[in-house]
């Protein structure tokens, strides 16, 4: 047994150990209790970044540590909730121990909400008369009575500042910046007011570029200067040049330090080229095309007048084609593009023997952000004849030539491009040819497409699709195969090969012969699992090509979808109803289908 004197300290230090060991523990949950999960997420989520106990769970902590992340949580949860204009809440921490393990529950009680008991938001100087900020100072949040959010203030003041720069008031600033929080009385006062300054013109525009003829671009100006400043009208300057696609970096900075006495700022545009040459290979198989190769060659800029050309080959072993296409830029009326093209196209397949050329003239333009139009003449010659049985032979060649011009218009009104989930689009063609005038036959052709997009939930889609088309012409035996229509396949009827719903040759062989009418409908509903990029699809297709009497071909299906990083990846297996025979068909497709 020691000494008397040191039995004291000695069980005084085990004391001290046992106790210390005791007070280490380590914090297993965080529990938040009295707020609702849905009505509340958010200011669920702000406690939960807010509070540095989350960085410590499953960590042991020592007493000091413990006692310290304890003793916060009941401020940081105060702080917490203010942004949402709660500064009187009753909180209270409990953290019951098992063992060495605790569980922390805060509780929280709002308390009363802070109201803004006085408003005073005004702009002095020349903006007192712009329609629109006055329009943004009406619809200022919080107002009088209201809840003061913190989020909802300063996006609304942001909305301001913002306004008034794009609009060209350089010089706004704020006279009066203050918000008073009165706890005791839970009430928030509100002093925001700014002096517009003077509005600022639209000065000269200097490009800035090594290549290019300078006038090239002088037409995408289309203001006159000394109108009012406005960042829209660079917007779409620079909407203009990026659909140009000659550059690679375009940076566009107005210089309101070198307004000139009249307000006309200078706007500096900076243009680097981008690569001139784009080369494209693939490979390729289908069903009745066989294998192929496929490469292309585009050059973004023939010369310093912003020429392009462009040239694609597709050779397969029953299908081979080439185009080429010489483009002009076109700002007068419309932006867009004088087109030269001429397409070579040859089929050999179990059933017909076809081949044809194609020249045509076209002048695309961009008619406002959500119709664009294509006007083109064209000069067809087309040869073709069916097979009888599996051979050619004593087959005899149709021969036909149509000149006609044609129109068509697209449109596209949605909420994302490349995949989306809200909106409409669809496109409408009209050509039509005079007998004697260039064309064999005289003929007037329309179809139309449409596409609805139909949001469900947080992630899945509806898609609805519809398309009709029609003939009139007194000789459709002339009508080259190009210009008729069909009916199957991935676009149009699902369950269905490539052109199979429609007028067919004579048994045994029943091809395709394409027909005078077109109709077809689709509905196809896609769920995400768990709004992630994965998801599957179920659909019904229905539809037929037809000259005098419909015949309703529909088939139904099921596919997987992956939102690829270089857009939406299709595949489908479906089946169709008209003939319980009929084999399985598998479609695959990749990017967005508007």
């Amino acid at each position: 047994m020691p000494p008397l004197k040191y039995f004291l300290p000695l069980m005084f230090l085990s004391l001290a150990i046992a106790s210390t060991a005791h007070a280490r523990g380590t914090i297993e949950k965080v529990d938040i209790t009295g707020l609702d999960r849905d009505d509340d997420a958010e200011m669920i989520e702000n406690i939960e970044v807010s509070l540095s106990l989350y960085d410590t769970i499953g960590k042991e902590q020592g007493e000091s540590r413990l006692e310290y992340l304890l003793s916060q949580a009941e401020r940081q949860t105060r702080r917490a909730l203010e942004p949402f204009g709660y500064y009187n809440p009753v909180i209270t921490v409990e953290s019951p121990r098992e063992g060495e393990n605790l569980r922390v529950v805060i509780h929280v009680d709002r308390g009363p909400p802070t109201l803004v008991r006085r408003e005073n938001i005004d702009i002095t100087g020349p903006a007192q008369l712009d329609q629109y900020l006055q329009e943004d100072l009406e619809n200022f949040r919080p107002r009088k009575g209201q809840r003061f959010e913190h989020t909802l203030y300063d996006a609304s003041r942001v909305t301001i500042t913002r306004r008034l720069a794009e609009r060209g008031y350089f010089d706004a600033d704020f006279t009066q910046r203050r918000v008073e929080i009165t706890r005791a009385e839970n009430a928030a006062d509100i002093d925001l007011t700014w002096d517009s300054g003077r509005r600022y013109n639209m000065g000269d525009i200097r490009f800035h570029q090594d290549y290019f003829v300078e006038r090239l671009f002088d037409p995408l100006v289309y203001w006159e200067k000394g109108s009012y400043f406005h960042e829209g009208k660079l917007d779409r300057l620079r909407e203009s040049l990026t659909k140009l696609d000659y550059f690679s970096v375009i940076d566009i900075q107005p210089q309101p330090d070198q307004a000139d006495e009249n307000g006309n700022v200078p706007v500096d545009v900076t243009l680097t080229r981008a690569k001139r040459s784009i080369y494209t290979a693939g490979i390729s198989y289908g069903s009745e095309s066989g294998a192929g190769v496929r490469g292309g060659l585009e050059r973004r800029f023939l010369n310093s007048r912003g020429h392009k050309m462009n040239t694609q080959l597709d050779y397969a072993q029953k299908r081979k084609s080439l185009v080429t296409t010489y483009r002009i830029p076109a700002f007068k009326w419309l932006d867009g593009w004088y087109g030269l093209t001429a397409s070579a196209y040859d089929e050999q397949t179990d059933y017909i023997d076809l081949r044809n050329f194609k020249l045509i003239g076209s002048r695309s333009g961009e008619i406002n952000e959500n119709w664009t139009a294509i006007a083109s003449i064209n000069a067809l010659r087309e040869r073709w004849r069916y097979a009888s049985g599996t051979e050619f032979t004593n087959a005899i060649y149709n021969t036909s030539t149509l000149v006609y011009p044609q129109l068509v218009a697209d449109y596209v009104n949605v909420d994302d491009r490349l995949a989306p989930r809200k909106g409409i689009s669809g496109s409408a063609t009209m050509r039509g040819g005079i007998e004697g005038a260039g064309s064999d036959t005289s003929f007037v052709q329309a179809s139309v497409m449409l596409r609805w997009f139909i949001p469900v939930g947080d992630a899945d889609r509806l898609i609805l699709r519809g398309e009709g088309g029609t003939t009139w012409t007194s000789d459709l035996v002339a009508m080259p195969p190009s210009l008729r229509f069909f009916a199957g396949g991935d676009r149009s009827i699902r369950g269905y090969a490539f052109r199979e719903v429609g007028p067919r040759t004579p048994p045994p062989d029943k091809f395709a012969l394409g027909a005078k009418n077109l109709v077809t409908a689709s509905a196809e509903y896609e769920h995400y699992f768990k709004g992630g990029p994965w998801g599957g699809a179920v659909f019904v297709d229905t539809g037929s090509a037809f000259d005098n009497t419909i015949d309703l071909h529909t088939g139904v299906g099921f596919g997987v979808r992956w939102k690829s990083p270089v857009g939406p990846v299709r595949v489908d297996i479906a089946h169709g109803l008209n003939n319980p025979d009929s084999k399985f068909q598998l479609y695959l497709s990749v990017g967005a289908d508007l």
